[in-house]
This record gives C-alpha cells, sequence and structure tokens, in this order.
C-alpha cells in the first residue's frame, strides 16, 4: 500500500485547545519539555494547552480538564468566551504518522475555546499533572503566536486567532 493509500485510510484524533487570555490580553503559552534536544537547547517551538478528547467527553468539559491538567489553572478561573464555529484539521509531517499516538492518527481535529484568565500568575502550576508536559510558559503578544509554534501547525493557530481577534481584544472583566 502506498504512503498515500495509507495516510487516507488513517483518520484524526479528536482533540481540544485553549486559547487562555489574560486581562492585559497576552496568550499563554508554554515550551513542551520534549522539545528540549539532548544538548539542554530547547527547539524554540511554544504551543496553547491543548489535548485529546476521551470517548464520550463533552469538549468543552475535556479543553477545562486539558486546561487543568497541563496548567493547573481550574474552572474557577476562567471565564471561556467562545469557541471555534468548526474543528481545525492538520496532518503530521510524514515523519511523524505512525510514530504518534499509536500510528492511530494522521493528524488531529481541534475545537478550540477562547478563555479569559481570572487568576494570578501564581495560579500557574505546569507540574499540576504528573508527568508534567511542558517545562516553561508566558504571555505573549496574540500576533506572535503563529510564530512560535511547530511549522507544521502554523495554519492552526492563524485559524484560531483570526476566529478569536475580537474576543482577545473585548474588555476584560
Amino acid at each position: 500500500m502506498s504512503k498515500d493509500a495509507q495516510m487516507k485510510e488513517l483518520g484524526y484524533r479528536p482533540c481540544v485547545g485553549v486559547m487562555l487570555v489574560n486581562t492585559h490580553s497576552k496568550v499563554f503559552v508554554a515550551e513542551r519539555l520534549d522539545s528540549r534536544h539532548g544538548n539542554g537547547h530547547t527547539s524554540g517551538f511554544w504551543q496553547m494547552p491543548q489535548g485529546g478528547v476521551d470517548k464520550g467527553e463533552d469538549l468543552q468539559e475535556a479543553a477545562l480538564r486539558e486546561l487543568a491538567e497541563e496548567t493547573g489553572v481550574g474552572a474557577d478561573k476562567v471565564t471561556l468566551l467562545g469557541q471555534t464555529r468548526e474543528p481545525i484539521r492538520y496532518d503530521l509531517p510524514d515523519e511523524l504518522i505512525g510514530k504518534l499516538w499509536k500510528g492511530k492518527y494522521r493528524g488531529q481535529e481541534q475545537v478550540w475555546y477562547c478563555a479569559r484568565f481570572l487568576g494570578d500568575d501564581a495560579d500557574i502550576d505546569l507540574e499540576a499533572h504528573d508527568p508534567p508536559e511542558f517545562s516553561q510558559w508566558k504571555w505573549i503578544d496574540p500576533e506572535r503566536l503563529p510564530d512560535v509554534i511547530v511549522p507544521f501547525k502554523k495554519h492552526v493557530y492563524q485559524a484560531v486567532l483570526e476566529e478569536f481577534r475580537a474576543l482577545v481584544f473585548a474588555d476584560t472583566p
């Protein structure tokens, strides 16, 4: 079977993501622990919280669960502002197909949520989940999002930014 035929047989992993925005209209991004090279240097790629949806799990509940697991930020520290109108898909690069998610998927189909962070920076705890996924985090200008993500997800971050732009810059509580 050709690589193209094999790709077409693989589906997309159901996934949710959260664009966490603080009261200064900055967006939370974190660097994955697995993006560190053996020499101690990092790849320089950052991402917003995201993760898989469990079978039968409500998408909004999955988003809040992933946010809490990856950042320590509970539902009591956010207000959900919106969700993407349509899921956004991306394909893995050829060299990653078959290596992630037990080889079951060609990429992810993501529903994104925009959430206003109501807590303090001290409420962010990257070690809330064992094992942690991220090594460090920061707030960035939303316009920088497409520049910090791995190249194969760039179109996803551009679409999320475009769809949530008005929510990011809306008056804060």
